[in-house]
C-alpha cells in the first residue's frame, strides 16, 4: 500500500475545495491520501443552504470574503488562515477512522499539546473543543476531512454568519465560543507550518510502523497543477461559478411590503437557482404601468442586489416619469434582501 501526501500552497477556497473532490472522486483509492491545506477568510456553506439566508453577503463582499459552497451537506462554518484544514482518503476496505484522529493527536504530541478525541466528531484538549470532522464513503473509498483551529479569528464568527434562530436557542454564541479554543493557547509557537510538518511527520511514522513503507515525498499544489489536472481544473471551475455558489440555493420565497407616498407595495418573489422566476405585486398605486413594469423588469432577474438595482436603474432611465417611484422601490427591495 502506498502512501501519498499532497499540501496546497494556495488560500483559495474554491481551488482547495475543488482539489478535496478530485481527491475522492478522481485519484486512485488504492494509497493512504493525506491532503493538508487552508484558506483565506471564507464563509463555506453547505450544499443546500440559501447563501442569503446563511450569510452576511454584503459584508462579506465589502471585506472580500469568499463564499463557498461545498459538495457535502451540514451547515456554514468561517475559514481563515488560522485554520489547518486536513484531508485523509483511504481505500474502503483499509479504512480506519481511529488511525485517522490517532495521527493528528500524535501530531500534537509532537508539539506538547494533549488532546484527545470528543464523541465521534470532535478532538479537544481539556474541555476545549480544537478539531472538527466530517466523513463521506463511496463503493471503494473513504474519505474524513477536518480543521484544527490553530490561531482563527473567532471574533469573524459573528461578523459574517447568521447563526439561524434555533441554534441560537440550543447553543448560543457566548456558548459556543466558550467551549472552543485555538492550538496557539497551548503552546504558542505553533503555525500553520510547524502543524502541518508534525502531522506530516505522524502519518509517515503511524503507517510506517503498521509496515506500509519509509517517508513519502510532499507533492506541493499550486495554480499550476490546474494546467496539468483537467479534471481538477473542471472541478475549480465549478466551485468558482456564480451559478454553483448562489444558482444552487434551493427554491425559496421572499415576501416584502411596504407604504410609500404614492401607494402601498406588496411584493413576493418566487426564487429558483438565485434568480427570480415570478413576481407578484399587490398595490394600490394609481398608475398599473408602474406595477407591470416593475413584474416584467424583476422577473428573471438574478437575486442579487447589483443585478436589480441595474435592471431598475435602466428602467428608470427608460421611464423618466416613473423615475422617482422606481428609485423608491429600487432602494427599498435592495435594502430588504438577506445579506
Amino acid at each position: 500500500m502506498k502512501l501519498r501526501i499532497l499540501k496546497s500552497a494556495v488560500t483559495n477556497p474554491w481551488f482547495n475545495l475543488a482539489t478535496e473532490d478530485w481527491i475522492f472522486n478522481t485519484l486512485n483509492p488504492d494509497s493512504h491520501t493525506l491532503f493538508l491545506w487552508r484558506n483565506s477568510e471564507t464563509v463555506v456553506i453547505g450544499r443546500s443552504q440559501n447563501p442569503w439566508v446563511e450569510c452576511k453577503i454584503d459584508k462579506m463582499e465589502e471585506d472580500y470574503v469568499f463564499l463557498a459552497r461545498r459538495q457535502s451537506g451540514g451547515g456554514a462554518v468561517f475559514h481563515d488562515l488560522g485554520n489547518t484544514n486536513f484531508t485523509f482518503l483511504s481505500p474502503k476496505a483499509d479504512y480506519d477512522q481511529e488511525a485517522n484522529f490517532t495521527i493528528i493527536i500524535n501530531a500534537l504530541k509532537k508539539l506538547g499539546i494533549d488532546a484527545d478525541l470528543s464523541g465521534r466528531n470532535d478532538m479537544q484538549v481539556g474541555d476545549k473543543k480544537i478539531s472538527g470532522s466530517a466523513f463521506k464513503h463511496a463503493s471503494d473509498r473513504s474519505f474524513h476531512h477536518g480543521t484544527l483551529l490553530v490561531n482563527a479569528n473567532m471574533q469573524k464568527l459573528g461578523d459574517y454568519l447568521n447563526p439561524h434562530p434555533l441554534k441560537l436557542k440550543a447553543k448560543g454564541i457566548k456558548s459556543v465560543r466558550a467551549r472552543v479554543a485555538n492550538l496557539v493557547e497551548f503552546n504558542a509557537d505553533i503555525n500553520h507550518e510547524i502543524l502541518s510538518d508534525a502531522i506530516i511527520e505522524a502519518f509517515c511514522e503511524y503507517y510506517r510502523d503498521t509496515d506500509y513503507g519509509d517517508t513519502t515525498p510532499v507533492e506541493e499544489l499550486d495554480e499550476a497543477t490546474l494546467a496539468k489536472e483537467p479534471s481538477l481544473k473542471k472541478y475549480y471551475q465549478q466551485m468558482a461559478d456564480w451559478d454553483w455558489r448562489f444558482g444552487k440555493t434551493p427554491e425559496f420565497s421572499h415576501h416584502i411590503e411596504t407604504r410609500f407616498d404614492w401607494g402601498i407595495i406588496d411584493l413576493h418573489l418566487d426564487v429558483k437557482q438565485a434568480v427570480i422566476r415570478d413576481v407578484v405585486i399587490f398595490s394600490d398605486a394609481l398608475n398599473v404601468e408602474l406595477i407591470e413594469l416593475l413584474k416584467n423588469t424583476l422577473t428573471d432577474a438574478k437575486y442579487n442586489k447589483v443585478d436589480i438595482k441595474t435592471k431598475l436603474d435602466e428602467l428608470g432611465r427608460a421611464h423618466t416619469e416613473l423615475a422617482a417611484q422606481i428609485d423608491d422601490v429600487s432602494k427599498w427591495l435592495t435594502g430588504e434582501m438577506e445579506g
